[in-house]
């Protein structure tokens, strides 16, 4: 189905259910032709707006948390639906307050990856094949590869179909992407201990503290007494020193053990270009072996660290003398 189309069927379907919503949280153009910007469409005239095709990046469900009492229809990817259903799973929203628009995925753009093979200040247009992504630029049509633009996230997907939705739009789409192996956490692996502690120095070192990468995560959710801003008790100082960086990031990403549904914005928001993914990828990976669970993938699971049991199946403790 054509982009336009399934884009005028979402504006049809908002359009529907706007009179019985509070508003509607979408994408619109942004200010070029390879940005969408996120929208509230509260009128018929902002649903006209509307828009959805790979340039469609943001996960929306970061807006969710806070709107209590509210009743809210959202578009979302398959991505974006597995963190729907994790704040569904601890509660921190309610599923009888949301219109979910599912919008079947073949990938979004990973900007970097178009900026080392085209100009893109430059880019007057753009079209999606089904194959290709053809820009139009000053110097004419340059044409590339569409997965050598995807993000990377897109290439290992296993859910490009929301997993939740009240109104799907279009047809569903195959999996492209193969069963993640955790390559890029396995290469990293083979490094010496004192590789991987040079390589996060050399990481933590950019890190300016702004904090982008919290703000942006759609389940890091206490940000108003993060550990980060806390002053009683005052878990991390002001210092832009490299250990109150790294503490900083050890400690976002034990907090999102068993949540994080690697939507990947917060390395996609991070100015400074840290793979700081890689080390949510790396307790994600843990929680599947030990627990066999991932995050966002069933609405009546309970996450492992929400609940006790006795005795893990993987973990053998009873009886033992400490």
């Amino acid at each position: 189905m054509a982009e336009e189309s399934r884009t005028a069927r979402l504006i049809e379907a908002v359009k529907a259910e706007l009179p019985n919503l509070d508003f509607v949280l979408g994408y619109s153009r942004g200010f070029d032709a390879l940005h969408a910007t996120p929208i509230s469409v509260r009128t018929g005239a902002d649903a006209d707006q509307l828009v959805f095709d790979p340039t469609c990046v943001e996960n929306l469900a970061t807006s969710l948390y806070g709107q209590s009492g509210k009743r809210i229809g959202i578009v979302v990817k398959g991505c974006d639906s597995r963190s729907i259903i994790e704040l569904m799973q601890e509660k921190l929203i309610v599923r009888e307050n949301l219109v979910i628009f599912g919008m079947p995925c073949r990938g979004v753009l990973d900007l970097a990856k178009v900026r080392v093979r085209a100009d893109i200040t430059q880019a007057r247009g753009v079209a999606f094949g089904a194959e290709e992504v053809r820009l139009l630029l000053p110097d004419g049509e340059r044409v590339l590869p569409r997965r050598d633009v995807l993000a990377d996230k897109c290439l290992r997907c296993r859910y490009p179909n929301p997993l939740v939705a009240d109104h799907m739009i279009g047809p569903e789409v195959e999996r492209a992407g193969e069963e993640d192996s955790y390559a890029d956490l396995m290469a990293f692996e083979k490094l010496t201990e004192q590789e991987r502690f040079d390589f996060w120095k050399r990481q933590m070192s950019r890190c300016i503290r702004c904090y982008a990468c919290r703000n942006a995560c759609p389940l890091c959710v206490c940000k108003h007494v993060c550990l980060a801003d806390s002053r009683e008790p005052h878990w991390l100082s002001a210092e832009a020193n490299l250990q109150e960086k790294w503490l900083f990031q050890v400690m976002h990403a034990l907090h999102l053990a068993g949540r994080c549904t690697e939507c990947g914005e917060c390395q996609r928001s991070c100015p400074m270009g840290i793979p700081i993914l890689l080390l949510k990828r790396k307790m994600n990976r843990e929680l599947k072996e030990l627990f066999n669970y991932e995050a966002g993938v069933d609405p009546e699971a309970v996450p492992p660290l929400h609940t006790f049991q006795m005795e893990e199946e993987k973990i053998k403790d009873r009886g033992q003398l400490w």
